[in-house]
């Protein structure tokens, strides 16, 4: 496999485990929360961006929200063309976490800011989904 994501990186109570294991294996799995999607993904362009903070039980909420807030409405999350509505390619990746696409544009209409909001409702096509794999790297 390309990159790191299936390399056991961690020994947790005897059990080696890899970054896929612990984001599909044991979150995903877990907790049936398509916002988990928005907290662990590759660090590259067409994913949500890392989190500045570490999560705690205190804070993790307001950071999935905030966390999906930030990656719907930008562009690189969902994006209104002249053909449709285009989104990340994670949204087609996962559906079995986001749903039906009713149930998809449901999700995006739950985070989404005024203007994509008025977007969303005069676009009811998804015209297709896009990804980057350039790092997203911060300065």
């Amino acid at each position: 496999a390309r990159g790191p994501w299936r390399k056991n990186l961690v020994a947790v109570e005897g059990r080696d485990l890899s970054l896929d294991d612990i984001e599909h294996g044991i979150l995903r799995k877990r907790w049936s929360e398509p916002r988990v999607h928005y907290a662990v993904n590759c660090a590259s362009i067409g994913c949500p961006n890392l989190a500045r903070e570490a999560w705690s039980g205190a804070t993790l909420e307001r950071m999935l929200d905030e966390g999906a807030r930030a990656f719907v409405n930008h562009p690189r999350g969902v994006a209104i063309t002249s053909a449709g509505v285009r989104a990340s390619r994670i949204y087609s990746w996962f559906s079995e976490d986001f749903g039906t696409a009713t149930q998809l544009r449901e999700h995006w209409r739950s985070h989404a800011r005024p203007t994509l909001l008025r977007g969303l409702d005069a676009n009811e096509r998804i015209a297709g989904y896009d990804y980057d794999w350039g790092l997203n790297d911060a300065a």
